[in-house]
């Protein structure tokens, strides 16, 4: 039997989850045939989209375990331990349930190749996800909310049958594998519908919703429109929002604007779901979903955002530009060589007093010389890793300063693990 260490280890050596991405539905289908077909145990919400789907995600299961569901949740990435991405009614499973499913999924997947029915064993995604679908089946959860991984129609997470389907917004990202265009990237996203399965529509830009309806149309699912469902007023603030929505004041503990969307999407899954009103408002107000604007010090204050897109970067910027205009703003700041680094600099660079460029400790992290060169900031500075970076904010920021650590979500878990005791 392989240890959490050994299984792990495993895992990685099957290469990078975006590197070693491979669409098709065969593997993944043959793998959980051979396992019993556990992804068939239990009642599933899908979610799929470019932003939003982890925090909306997060709520769903959250208001689920409140209204007295035994819930998992399936996520993608980690940001810290792969143990984080499978969750049992609030807490992720344990090192020794994370093996012990890792040692039946790959136990099937080495028989399968043996036997020749498939050709390779299965992909990093491939084999977490047919784990966690293994350990809901064990713990006999009620209700799963599974987290697409990368696009949708094609993705390791599509072969359930679900009782909800959920398209949080849709913007640029992952263009080499979902195509140059946003209409492209919606019809991946809109890959997860199924015939006669309602799908809640988050607000869209026009030409994401028009692919999204067209999609719905052609399969015969009736779409409920999150944008027709908007709060008759709200409080941003800077460390969460209060929603009136219809009758229910509902408070949301994820900070930034963006997050108001992301609440009501989530609160039209739930009531075309049927929980109760007052299950959704304790849910929400009891959801968690660390490194996306999460506060984790004070003196100078610290906020880890995995703003890894152009649409996250926007979402960040607006959030600076709201709550800390008045305050001096650091922004250690570091990223992978596939994502769209010269808009990210025009967008999020110029907030900064104090810009920290540096890499998250993976292979495919961008060299921060090559930020520099294109930063054009005129307080921008180098250091190799992420702790010499906090080194200097120990040494020259003030009690009263904030402090962003932002970019790729490696280095938000990298944060996280050196930051928060």
């Amino acid at each position: 039997m392989n240890t959490y260490p050994d299984s792990v280890r495993f895992l990685y050596s099957l290469g990078n989850e975006i590197k070693a991405f491979k669409f098709g539905l065969d593997t993944i289908a043959r793998v959980l045939a051979e396992l019993g077909h556990p992804e068939q145990a239990c009642r599933v919400v899908h979610v799929a989209g470019t932003n939003g789907k982890g925090s909306t995600c997060a709520m769903i299961a959250s208001v689920l375990r409140e209204a007295g569901h035994r819930t998992g949740l399936y996520t993608s990435p980690h940001l810290v331990e792969p143990t984080e991405r499978i969750q049992i009614d609030g807490e992720r499973v344990t090192e020794a349930d994370f093996a012990r499913a890792f040692d039946v999924v790959h136990a099937a997947a080495e028989r399968l190749v043996a036997d020749g029915e498939i050709e390779n064993h299965p992909t990093y995604f491939e084999t977490v996800t047919a784990m966690a679908f293994v350990l809901f089946r064990e713990r006999a959860c009620d209700w799963v909310v599974l987290e697409v991984g990368l696009g949708g129609r094609l993705d390791a997470t599509n072969v359930v049958m679900p009782e909800l389907c959920v398209i949080t917004p849709v913007d640029y990202d992952h263009e080499a594998w979902l195509g140059p265009s946003i209409e492209a990237i919606a019809a991946e996203k809109a890959g997860i519908l199924k015939a006669g399965v309602p799908v809640v529509m988050a607000k869209q830009r026009a030409d994401a919703e028009a692919v999204i309806t067209a999609c719905a149309e052609e399969v015969g699912a009736r779409v409920l429109r999150a944008a027709d469902a908007m709060p008759s007023s709200f409080v941003d603030e800077a460390y969460g929002s209060t929603l009136q929505w219809g009758a229910l004041a509902v408070r949301c503990p994820f900070a930034g604007l963006h997050q108001v969307d992301n609440t009501v999407t989530a609160l039209v899954a739930l009531r075309e779901l049927g929980v109760a009103d007052e299950s959704m408002v304790r849910g929400i107000a009891a959801a968690q979903w660390p490194g996306r604007l999460e506060r984790i010090r004070e003196a100078p204050e610290v906020i880890l955002d995995g703003a890894h897109n152009p649409a996250g970067v926007r979402a960040l910027a607006a959030h600076i530009r709201r709550h800390y205009a008045a305050r001096k703003v650091w922004l250690i700041y570091g990223t992978m060589r596939d994502k769209s680094v010269g808009e990210i600099c025009e967008e999020l660079f110029p907030l900064a007093a104090e810009l920290i460029l540096t890499a998250p400790d993976s292979p495919r992290a961008l060299a921060p010389e090559s930020l520099l060169a294109i930063a054009g900031h005129p307080r921008a500075r180098v250091a190799a890793t992420l702790g010499e970076a906090w080194d200097v904010v120990v040494a020259e920021a003030a009690p009263g300063d904030v402090v962003f650590i932002s970019g790729s979500l490696y280095l938000v878990g990298e944060a996280r693990a050196m930051l928060v005791q």
